[in-house]
């Protein structure tokens, strides 16, 4: 996979850092500069007091977004993110999905 192909990919996640290793996994998996959205109990995995372990580096190297009404159905309205996430709503993650060439579900 070259680079661009790596930044044409939009990986979504969708089960908690907590409960499963689908985001230690992705992050295994993708390259940096990808496109990391965190969904459903993944956005446990935005929030600045959640341990990820040896993922906290890698999510560095991503550009990381969490779906906002998944956050505030979860988290309530003024959760503290780690630095860096970008929060987008449904309209967003549409567009996301629209502007990668690849997407890929972690389950």
């Amino acid at each position: 996979m070259t680079a661009d192909a790596a930044a044409d990919t939009l990986h979504i996640v969708s089960r908690s850092p907590l409960a499963t290793d689908a985001l230690a996994t992705c992050l295994r998996l993708s390259r940096a500069g990808s496109s990391v959205l965190l969904i459903e109990d993944a956005v446990y995995a935005a929030l600045a007091t959640v341990d990820v372990g040896r993922s906290l580096r890698a999510l560095a190297r991503r550009r990381v977004l969490v779906l906002g009404p998944d956050l505030l159905a979860r988290c309530g309205s003024s959760p503290v993110l780690r630095p860096g996430v970008t929060v987008v709503d449904d309209g967003g993650f549409v567009d996301l999905v629209c502007d990668h060439a690849r997407v890929r579900s972690w389950l």
